[in-house]
């Protein structure tokens, strides 16, 4: 049957749906954003309610940024431009709808419940397990449109932004299982299955490459469409992009461990991790260059276009984002700017500059398309422009000034090292408070140009016809739409072909280089030296065989996205495996003997839940500043029984994991009543709540039950024994305080907490025989 011309209407309702989310949320993310920065130079404004602190509402400013900011960008992004990529329309509306709503309905979820304190107590994976859930099944609902679509595609060949869409998928999803993998409690509680060292590692995987696969891969996807739109004119280098997207994708992954470098995780991870992170400045910088090059010849359009200025910054921002990255994974610099508001700078620099002006160009170019109006305001745009720049410099060098100088405080020392030159940790608190003044000015000046940006779009919007876009395309009934005449590369083609049979071979030998003893090592650099010169000189004289099995693997959806996994997942399970077998508790020297006892563990969820962490690490790291500071460095099995594991990524406050014995009871209520009143200038919240409510006894029989199957050694002990056992050392703590002229009720949260306490770093531990270190 010949084939007949039909016109085609794209589904672009659930691109501008996205799109006005995208502007509520990020607006909601950046306001509890400057209200938390505010918090940690007036701890007034962490008000009377416990609802309202710092440790509550920072995982809401994060996740609402990442989760509800970003990710609404994101699915405006991929849906307008896949369905333009393929020439087709989404393959359900119903999916899209569901996606939609199903996502706001989280972001609302998760606005309700991180305030309550109903946290897994994990960066950027705080969610509770119901919501995780959720989010899981919404995911796959945006995995199933997006791959029918794929399936449904009138163009044979995949576009380089696709590529980006599928890693982020399938990458997304693995990443957030693993790492939400718990068990229940309660409606509400769950604890990791991974615990210590496993959590840390398993966490910071997950973390970074929450940052890799969410805030990079779909935004670099969204800016090889987008870009060559706005500036009209093609990507610059094709061969650039494919050598950008694979190496991307392989490297990444592998980066987790910079973020516990000097800590106690092994030193084997440590290097792994700064490694790979030192190599990602390759493929990171050659995206960048992708991107700004595309702009060549249109650089003029730069002096009045809005969208491209916001483009070619973001670009900017992303190159000047990664190459600070890999910079902070060196050991030595990691050395300084780690648990500093340096590591904040930098993150912001990505999030703000990256995220958020990719964010603001591409609506910028969608709002005309999408209401078949013209902006509002170019001028408007252009103010938010500036405005956002300026905010964006004055809150990274304010970070910048901040973290090197709270960095250098904190590590410097006297008489030949063995005194520290400023003992008192809040000496820094009060050395950088100009420069937190600076960072709120800073994220005040960024969210005005995007509350500005609103006005414009609602300017633009108000009395604007909604349109769908249109494309005209042939049918041939007898011609499936993604097109049955181009050749299926099977399996074994996949696999077996030049490109990848010499990428697995020169990561065998470099993992034999880096892994292996002497012998090994050097025989695995040769055979890396080797592959890498006769697979150059293989391509020189195959290229074109190169090229036509790529040609082949882009007109083939499931082999290219197997490929992409594998490519994703060997970096994790190099890490992880070796990690969870040899790092168990019965292996690991100088672990806790014993575990919490059951109003410690009490007092520790209550420490998750408050969010302690977000300002307090539990980590002691083998630098000589930090044991002279807090006393003698972590050992690996000291968490192992700990699940969440409590490490921290920033000290707002010093370091826990000693702080057993080191102050009396009396002293830690007074602290949690008014922390200014025993630390003068303290930027701590009051907690009085914890001296007015109860310790929630009933949860223990539940949480136990759950510890013991994750390993925790706890006895079955029966109702009567466990009351007993909490009574016993609930009424110890409560008289040592009313001795102390403190009189507070053995049942109160204030005593479950000080027990937490007073336990850290005090736990009995034991070594294994000297016979079994030698037999292993």
């Amino acid at each position: 049957m010949p084939a007949h011309k039909v016109t085609l209407e794209f589904n672009d309702r659930i691109v501008r749906q996205f799109l006005l989310a995208t502007l509520v949320w990020g607006i909601v993310g950046m306001l509890v954003g400057v209200l938390v920065a505010s918090q940690l130079s007036f701890w007034q404004l962490n008000f009377r309610s416990e609802l309202l602190t710092f440790g509550r509402l920072r995982p809401l400013h994060t996740n609402a940024v990442i989760f509800a900011f970003v990710g609404n960008m994101m699915f405006a992004g991929i849906y307008y431009s896949t369905q333009r990529l393929v020439k087709a329309r989404l393959a359900s509306d119903f999916l899209s709808s569901l996606h939609f709503w199903g996502w706001q309905a989280i972001i609302v979820a998760a606005a309700i419940t991180l305030p309550l304190g109903l946290t897994r107590g994990k960066e950027y994976a705080e969610l509770i397990w119901p919501i995780n859930l959720a989010v899981a099944f919404i995911w796959v609902v945006f995995a199933v449109n997006f791959f029918w679509t794929l399936a449904r595609r009138r163009e044979p060949s995949l576009y380089v932004a696709l590529w980006f869409y599928i890693a982020t998928i399938i990458t997304v999803a693995m990443l957030y299982i693993v790492n939400h993998l718990s068990l229940p409690t309660s409606l509400v509680h769950s604890y990791p299955i991974f615990g210590g060292v496993q959590d840390a590692l398993v966490q910071w995987w997950y973390g970074h490459n929450a940052v890799a696969f969410f805030l990079t891969t779909p935004i670099l996807g969204i800016m090889y469409y987008f870009i060559p739109k706005a500036a009209e004119r093609p990507v610059y280098s094709y061969r650039l992009s494919v050598i950008h997207f694979w190496s991307l994708v392989f490297v990444y992954i592998w980066a987790g461990p910079h973020h516990l470098l000097n800590t106690s995780l092994p030193d084997w991870l440590q290097t792994l991790g700064m490694t790979f992170s030192l190599m990602l400045w390759a493929p990171s910088w050659g995206g960048m260059l992708n991107g700004l090059l595309t702009l060549r010849g249109a650089w003029h359009k730069l002096r009045t276009d809005p969208v491209l200025k916001f483009m070619a910054a973001a670009v900017t921002f992303y190159g000047m984002a990664t190459f600070e990255g890999p910079l902070l994974s060196i050991k030595s610099v990691n050395a300084l700017a780690h648990y500093t508001d340096w590591i904040i700078g930098h993150v912001h620099a990505g999030a703000l500059g990256w995220n958020g002006f990719m964010a603001a160009g591409m609506i910028y170019w969608l709002l005309p398309r999408l209401w078949n109006k013209p902006l509002h305001s170019t001028s408007l745009a252009n103010l938010h422009f500036w405005l956002g720049t300026v905010g964006i410099l004055l809150y990274v060098a304010a970070m910048w000034t901040s973290g090197i100088t709270q960095g250098l405080m904190l590590n410097a020392t006297t008489e030949n090292g063995t005194v520290l030159a400023y003992p008192n940790f809040l000496d820094t608190l009060n050395s950088i408070r100009p420069m937190m003044l600076m960072r709120v000015i800073g994220g005040g000046l960024y969210l005005a140009g995007f509350v500005l940006m609103a006005w414009n779009v609602w300017q633009t919007v108000r009395g604007a016809q909604p349109v769908n876009g249109t494309i005209e395309v042939f049918e041939d009934e007898d011609v499936p739409a993604h097109g049955a005449a181009e050749p299926r590369l099977g399996l074994l083609a996949t696999f077996a072909n030049p490109p990848v049979l010499f990428s697995v071979l020169g990561c065998g030998f470099a993992c034999a280089w880096m892994f292996g003893g002497h012998g090994l090592s050097v025989a695995g650099l040769v055979g890396t030296l080797l592959c890498v010169i006769i697979a150059y000189a293989h391509f020189e004289s195959r290229g074109r065989a190169w090229a036509g099995w790529y040609d082949r693997l882009l007109v083939n959806t499931a082999p290219f996205t197997i490929l992409t996994f594998v490519a994703v997942a060997a970096g994790g399970l190099i890490q992880i495996i070796p990690t969870v077998i040899v790092h168990r508790a019965a292996n690991v020297e100088d672990r806790r003997q014993i575990p919490y006892t059951p109003l410690e563990l009490a007092g520790r969820d209550i420490y998750v839940r408050e969010g302690c962490y977000t300002c307090h690490s539990q980590m002691i790291r083998t630098l000589v500043p930090d044991v002279l500071r807090y006393g003698e460095y972590s050992r690996l099995g000291e968490s192992i029984y700990d699940h969440p594991y409590q490490w921290g990524s920033k000290r707002n406050g010093p370091d826990l994991a000693r702080v057993g014995g080191k102050y009396p009871n009396v002293w830690h209520v007074r602290h949690m009543e008014n922390p200014r009143s025993v630390s003068v200038g303290s930027n701590m919240p009051n907690y009085p709540s914890l001296l007015t409510r109860n310790t929630d006894v009933a949860a223990l029989p539940s949480k136990l039950s759950v510890q013991r199957t994750l390993g925790v050694p706890y006895p079955n002990w029966t109702p009567e024994q466990l009351a007993g056992r909490i009574d016993e050392q609930a009424k110890k703590v409560a008289a040592d305080l009313r001795n102390a002229g403190a009189f507070v009720a053995p049942e109160k949260e204030i005593i479950a907490l000080i027990a937490y306490l007073q336990q850290l770093g005090k736990s009995e531990i034991v070594a294994k025989p000297l016979e079994t270190r030698a037999a292993q």
